[in-house]
């Protein structure tokens, strides 16, 4: 039992070594007092409510950035691909 119970615990050790910890910023009472209900209604811890949602965000928001950088990569947009793209061998592509 002793044995099973050591190894549990070397298991979260190993498991907290390989995060690294972020400052975390000052909150009001009302937003810590939201936070706390939010993540007791979804049965986890506030760190843990807290993760969540930091890793959605950036989801969120690289997908917001990949979309832009995407939308930017226009020949209108970019001089250099403009430079690339207008010529005879890709006006074949345009005629697609």
């Amino acid at each position: 039992m002793a044995l099973c119970y050591n190894r549990n615990i070397m298991k979260k050790a190993t498991v907290i070594m390989k995060r690294i910890q972020l400052s975390f910023v000052d909150v009001d009472r009302e937003t810590r007092r939201r936070i706390k209900a939010v993540a007791a209604y979804q049965e986890v811890s506030v760190g843990e409510y807290i993760r969540r949602a930091i890793k959605g965000r950036l989801e969120q928001d690289l997908k917001e950035l990949e979309r832009n950088q995407i939308v930017a990569l226009h020949a209108q947009t970019d001089p250099v691909l403009a430079e690339l793209w207008d010529n005879v061998q890709d006006a074949a592509y345009d005629k697609l």
